[in-house]
């Protein structure tokens, strides 16, 4: 039998399983519409303005916020086209799966995440052992290291310990402390300029030639004095990926009987030179060389916010920079910049350890140098100069510029600017100092970078000279004075105005561009 119903008028609202006599009670709650009755783009939001200021007052519904900040992101570059950064933009599935699923865990809480912790133990086990560093019997001795957000906080805590440990040596002779040194060459990375600066360490630079990109290491051990708290050497330099001697550095201080220690920078080598050039000496098979840095989101093939450090002994890594802390019940001991900060960037490292082991990472970065060698004689052939070293000598990149040609209206900025047309991002930068105001080009050859894409950019490369080669003198200059006004407008929009044109760091200074890492 079918169940009959009244069908009732637009007032009865009485709920018949409510008691006759019942005070019923009056709710106050809030109704608003949000208009979410169609598309995304048929709401009311699509038609408004985000909020860049202040916080707005009501909330919208998650697939509108999503929507909406989706497509203002779409403005950016494509990742994949930037050649610009070492910064990895490709990992596995399984690998973003993995690290979404630890997006919630502060790396910090020990007590709570004690595998996370252990999973890091192993990432320092197994890159200071790729670096060569000792292993003792027990705990109390060998290599000991830790994560950082990325190579600057690692460089940073290096720089920390060599100038405690310094001071420390100066106080117990009853010397002056209050003049600290470091030698580096004029090609460093930005952060190293920081550290001086922050730290309040005079800079001793090793500056660079039109002929040499790197540094001399005799000039480099020439500048050693009572004051130096340490050299360091890059293993692949932000501009030619050349890596710079560092065997020939600790031999000349051997030599001289100097006991300046060598930290090595191989943010960009460290994952690189270990399978492509294993037998080249640049780690801890140095004696001098007590500390090194890797940054595990360029070559080390994880997304941005992980790096490493790693000393050669507890000896160089000063105990009163370590502190001990007991946080939600653990003890545990603590060197870093910053306290709080997620798993997921570790828990990708150790995924790439593990998935890919030496031999993959071999036969990855084999590609690599294949691939930027491959590049590197198709631009010669074009008629470009080339900066950069082939055959695994260096990082898998490609520095060029192009050839001296008073006729020609156009430098490496307007070729670069041409090629934004395409959606390439392939910076012009000016040299380090003392090259004579030399300007380059750098792509890097990252792990998504296939030769099918190569050859897609040195076809995007010919066509670009041959758009800038029709065009004469005035044209390019107007269009390059309206690029560069655009850009200035940008720049001004994320710089504070009491800091634009500073004049202290060596970019001020000289001119040098402080290349995109």
């Amino acid at each position: 039998m079918v169940h009959l119903q009244t069908v009732t008028g637009k007032h009865a609202t009485e709920n018949p399983l409510t008691p006759n006599g019942t005070k019923r009670i009056r709710l106050q709650l809030a109704n608003d519409d949000d208009n979410f009755t169609t598309s995304v783009y048929g709401t009311r939001f699509a038609a408004l303005d985000l909020p860049r200021h202040e916080m707005p007052e009501t909330e919208m519904p998650k697939e509108v916020a999503y929507r909406m900040i989706k497509d203002e992101l779409s403005l950016d570059g494509n990742p994949m086209l930037n050649l610009a950064s070492f910064v990895t933009t490709y990992m596995e599935d399984e690998a973003d799966k993995l690290m979404a699923e630890c997006f919630s865990k502060n790396f910090i809480d020990y007590e709570e995440y004690p595998m996370s912790a252990d999973i890091q133990n192993r990432c320092v086990s197994m890159i200071g052992r790729l670096f060569h560093a000792p292993v003792a019997a027990d705990e109390s001795g060998g290599a000991v290291g830790t994560s950082t957000i990325g190579s600057s906080e690692a460089i940073m805590l290096a720089v920390l310990a060599m100038k405690k440990r310094w001071k420390k040596r100066r106080m117990a002779e009853g010397k002056p402390c209050d003049r600290p040194n470091i030698v580096m060459s004029s090609a460093v990375q930005v952060c190293w300029e920081k550290a001086t600066r922050y730290f309040e360490i005079e800079e001793k630079l090793v500056y660079c030639s039109e002929e040499r990109f790197v540094m001399d290491p005799e000039q480099a051990v020439a500048l050693v004095d009572e004051n130096t708290i340490g050299i360091c050497c890059i293993l692949g330099t932000t501009y030619s990926g050349e890596y710079e001697d560092v065997k020939a550095v600790n031999d000349l201080l051997i030599a001289k009987g100097l006991d300046t220690p060598i930290h090595v920078d191989a943010a960009s080598g460290g994952f690189v030179a270990p399978f492509v050039v294993p037998d080249l000496e640049w780690d801890f098979r140095l004696e001098r060389v007590v500390s090194i840095n890797v940054s595990g989101h360029k070559y080390g093939l994880v997304y941005p916010g992980v790096g490493w450090v790693v000393w050669r002994s507890a000896e160089y890594l000063p105990q009163e920079l370590v502190f001990n802390i007991n946080y939600l019940g653990a003890e545990q001991s603590s060197f870093t910049l910053n306290f709080s900060k997620g798993a997921s960037q570790v828990i990708g490292q150790y995924y790439q350890l593990i998935r890919l082991g030496k031999h993959g990472y071999r036969a990855i970065m084999s590609n690599l140098t294949r691939t930027a060698d491959y590049l590197s004689d198709s631009l010669e052939a074009l008629g470009f100069i080339i900066m950069s070293k082939k055959s695994g000598a260096g990082l898998p990149l490609v520095a060029f510029r192009l050839p001296p040609n008073p006729d020609r209206n156009y430098d490496e900025f307007a070729l670069a600017h041409q090629l934004r047309v395409k959606g390439w991002i392939l910076p012009a930068y000016n040299m380090a100092p003392h090259t004579n105001k030399m300007k380059m080009m750098r792509v890097v050859v990252r792990e998504d970078f296939t030769k099918n894409r190569c050859d897609n950019l040195i076809a995007d490369i010919k066509l670009s000279q041959q758009v800038l080669e029709q065009m004469d003198k005035e044209s390019i200059e107007k269009q390059q004075e309206f690029i560069h006004g655009h850009h200035v407008a940008t720049r001004k929009a994320n710089m504070h105005p009491t800091y634009r044109k500073e004049k202290h760091s060596l970019q001020g200074k000289t001119g040098k561009t402080h290349a995109i890492c």
